[in-house]
């Protein structure tokens, strides 16, 4: 059995290790490099060019891991991409596999599960979890909230706890005029308070 490359890619070096150790007895997955950033592992692919990318969501400062599956599914040829995280957001999943990842795992998983999961990714698998495969189908399915630049901005702002007046007072516009983007925001995402309308907004990947 031909081992799979992988590129290991966390910015906790403990992470690395303990995921690098569960494949130290296996001869069907080579760990061919370590990266703790996404800049790192882009440039580490293109010369160690892995069949598959095991990278994490959040990787500190500059990319994130849905940035870093983007940039990765860009070269030629373009490894594989799983997401090894612990954030199951629908929105953050949704990103991953819009940007090209070939799977989303969370880091309780069982070994043999990220083995099996970087076998078929190699193979040009999709990998989801039962439960993850479910509901990404359903916000797939769902149609997707579409706001203006500036109703954006007035929930970017809404999202500080900015006051209607502060936020006015920022955008360079009167407080009806936020109010009518409040209005239109709340429809739009189906909330009927300010507190509602930024925890959707979070759970869609809008904030």
């Amino acid at each position: 059995m031909t081992a799979v490359r992988v590129l290991l890619v966390d910015d906790h070096p403990i992470v690395r290790a303990g995921v690098r150790s569960l494949f130290d007895r296996r001869d069907d997955v080579e760990v061919v490099g370590e990266a703790a950033s996404g800049e790192e592992a882009v440039l580490l692919a293109r010369h160690l060019t892995p069949d598959v990318v095991l990278c994490d969501l959040r990787l500190g400062e500059g990319m994130d891991g849905v940035q870093t599956t983007a940039a990765l599914r860009a070269q030629h040829p373009p490894p594989a991409v799983i997401i090894l995280t612990t954030f199951d957001r629908d929105a953050e999943i949704l990103g991953a596999i819009e940007a090209g990842a070939a799977g989303y795992l969370l880091k309780d998983v069982a070994p043999d599960d990220i083995v099996k999961a970087i076998r078929q990714a190699a193979s040009g698998g999709l990998v989801l979890g039962p439960e993850l495969s479910e509901r990404v189908g359903q916000v797939m399915r769902a149609p997707r909230v579409r706001l203006t630049e500036r109703e954006q901005e007035v929930l970017a702002l809404l999202d500080t706890g900015a006051s209607n007046r502060e936020i006015a007072k920022t955008l360079f516009v009167t407080e009806a005029t936020v109010k009518t983007h409040l209005v239109h925001v709340f429809e739009k995402l189906g909330a009927d308070s300010r507190a509602r309308a930024i925890a959707i907004a979070r759970d869609t990947g809008l904030l």
